[in-house]
C-alpha cells in the first residue's frame, strides 16, 4: 500500500501543474520559492549519540542533519471560492554530506497531494491557506570520489547509487499577499511525518519553511 501511494503521487501532482487549461482556470495558481527542511541527528543501536553506523568502513561516524537551501514548486487550484488542491514538491539544491568517510553524500526531496481550505476569498490582499494531505520523502545518495591521473590534474566523480522512499503525511499553514493584481508572495510553514525517517535522521517530523511567488489565474 505505501509503494503504490508513493508511486501514485508523483503522477497526480504532474497532472496538476501539467494537465490543468491556465487559460480557463478559475482561481489556478502555480508559483515557485526557497526555504528550509530541518531535522536532527540521527542515532545507530550500537553506536554513540548522535552516531550513525557506516556499513562501508565498518565505524561510527557523527550523524548529519537536515538544513540547508531548498526549492519549492507548486501550484493550487480551486474547485470552488474556498475549497481546492494543491501538488507541491520540495527539494535540496544541492547534495549534503552524510557520511564522509565512506563518500557518502544525499539529497532529499518531499512530494505531497493536498486538499486545500481558503477561509477569506473574494477582494481580499491577504488569503489565508490550509493544506492536508498525502506523499512521499526520497532521499538520493551518491558516491563521491577524487580520481587524480597527476596530482595537479584531479577530477570529482559523483554517481547516485541508492535511494530511499518512505511514506509521508502533510499539513502547512500558509497566506497569499497579493502585491499587485494577481501576483503574490507566500511565507508557509510545512510539517511532514516521514514514516521510518527516524532510521536515517532524528525524527519523523521534519518542519519545512518556505518563501514563494506566484500568479493567480482566474482571480481570487
Amino acid at each position: 500500500m505505501l509503494k503504490q501511494t508513493i508511486r501514485i503521487v508523483p503522477f497526480l501532482v504532474l497532472l496538476l501543474l501539467a494537465g490543468v487549461n491556465q487559460a480557463s482556470a478559475q482561481g489556478f495558481s502555480p508559483y515557485f520559492g526557497v526555504g528550509s527542511a530541518i531535522d536532527g541527528a540521527g542515532t545507530t543501536p550500537g553506536c554513540p549519540s548522535q552516531f550513525l553506523s557506516d556499513a562501508i568502513t565498518g565505524i561510527c561516524e557523527p550523524a548529519p542533519t537536515m538544513g540547508g537551501a531548498f526549492g519549492v514548486l507548486g501550484a493550487d487550484y480551486m474547485i470552488n471560492p474556498h475549497f481546492g488542491i494543491n501538488g507541491e514538491y520540495s527539494f535540496r539544491f544541492a547534495q549534503a554530506s552524510y557520511l564522509p568517510a565512506a563518500g557518502l553524500n544525499v539529497r532529499p526531496a518531499f512530494y505531497d497531494f493536498n486538499a486545500i481550505y481558503q477561509p477569506i476569498v473574494g477582494s481580499n490582499r491577504f488569503v489565508p491557506v490550509l493544506e492536508g494531505g498525502i506523499g512521499g520523502a526520497k532521499l538520493s545518495y551518491y558516491f563521491n570520489q577524487q580520481s587524480c591521473l597527476i596530482p595537479s590534474v584531479c577530477s570529482n566523480y559523483s554517481q547516485i547509487v541508492a535511494t530511499s522512499n518512505h511514506f509521508q503525511l502533510h499539513g502547512a499553514v500558509g497566506v497569499k499577499i497579493y502585491v499587485k493584481s494577481d501576483l503574490f508572495i507566500k511565507p508557509q510553514f510545512d510539517i511532514h511525518w516521514v514514516h521510518n525517517l527516524n532510521q536515517e535522521y532524528g525524527s519523523n517530523f521534519v518542519p519545512e519553511f518556505t518563501l514563494s511567488v506566484g500568479y493567480t489565474f482566474g482571480g481570487h
